[in-house]
């Protein structure tokens, strides 16, 4: 295969202190302004999270130095790799690993990044559904596998979704389902009834019908927990595990603090398992892609999935933080 013509320039979009304000901005730079990486990569498809809400509108300190690239997942192919990893033309995903807070990110048509952050494409997928996953798919795959490694089991009982109609609580119910589990939608849009019930949601609640924390245990209620919320949903739903059952922690929506005690913990043996996608080690990185392509081929995501420009981000930044985007959002970084 002929070496490619490595670009000149490439365009981004970059958020920037103006005054005494944060605001985005798209800029074309020289390909030397990318930062250090063995690997070169094409950007086609990125997504938006709630944490690039944060970065592009400026509403959160998640940059950590400006001006700065958002986007905290990248999907594209290799132009070239200083390591000798990968082959120029090789797919690639690139989640987590501070790319779009520490590092420039995925809202660009051409990204540096180390060999050891990526992960290959699995067999007969491509970007656009690489990124209908992203960070959001990717911890709802990790949160599903930590059940499963602490003896969840679909007879066991019901699972608990929090923030169900979110880009994690999505996915995470059409995990749940297709492994077999019966999931409980916790939401606070319950007009998101008919989409969630189609991911493979047997019953919805609403948010408000959520049992707060009055007592340190709760009547026995799920049998495991994937909660994208945190603050008092998670102290609720902690309180109403069932003895032996397990909570994957992956959210702060709801609030950072949580308030409770060590009573479920050492009467019921139940499980906190903390959710890390962003320096998650490559074995069970690459194991949690090979399942998602598995579990969720692109036509089960459709459902889920909407495909929007990167001039459209910044639009599209403030409504997610305003729990206006459902599922998960594609971004074509060409468009």
């Amino acid at each position: 295969m002929p070496t490619p013509t490595l670009p000149d320039t490439f365009r981004a979009l970059r958020v920037i202190q103006d005054g005494e304000t944060r605001r985005a901005e798209f800029q074309t730079l020289p390909i030397s302004e990318l930062p250090e990486g063995e690997v070169l990569i094409e950007v086609s498809h990125s997504s938006l999270n709630y944490k690039d809400g944060l970065a592009v509108t400026g509403a959160g300190q998640v940059l950590k130095r400006l001006p700065m690239t958002p986007g905290i997942d990248l999907a594209g192919t290799v132009l070239e790799d200083r390591s000798g990893t990968y082959t120029s033309g090789d797919a690639i995903i690139l989640t987590g690993w501070g790319i779009g807070e520490a590092q420039d990110g995925g809202y660009a048509t051409h990204a540096r990044a180390r060999a050891g952050w990526l992960v290959r494409q699995p067999t007969g997928t491509d970007a656009a559904w690489a990124m209908s996953i992203g960070t959001a798919g990717f911890t709802a795959m990790l949160s599903v596998m930590a059940l499963e490694d602490a003896g969840v089991r679909p007879d066991q009982g019901d699972i608990l979704v929090t923030g169900a109609a979110g880009g994690v609580g999505s996915v995470a119910i059409a995990l749940l389902s297709a492994a077999g589990f019966t999931v409980t939608a916790s939401t606070g849009r319950t007009e998101e009834e008919a989409y969630l019930r189609a991911l493979g949601a047997s019953t919805i609640i609403g948010r408000d019908e959520m049992p707060s924390l009055k007592r340190p245990l709760e009547k026995e209620r799920w049998a495991g927990v994937v909660d994208c919320v945190g603050g008092e949903t998670l102290a609720g739903a902690y309180a109403s595990t069932r003895t032996h059952g397990a909570l994957a922690v992956c959210g702060i929506a709801g609030g950072l603090e949580l308030h409770t005690t060590v009573f479920p913990l050492i009467l019921r043996g139940v499980s906190l398992l903390g959710i890390d996608s962003v320096t998650c080690p490559q074995p069970r990185r690459e194991a949690a892609w090979q399942r998602l392509a598995r579990d969720l081929p692109a036509a089960k995501l459709a459902a889920v999935t909407g495909i929007r420009g990167l001039s459209e981000v910044p639009e599209l930044a403030p409504q997610i933080l305003a729990g206006k985007v459902r599922g998960r959002t594609v971004i074509d970084v060409n468009g």
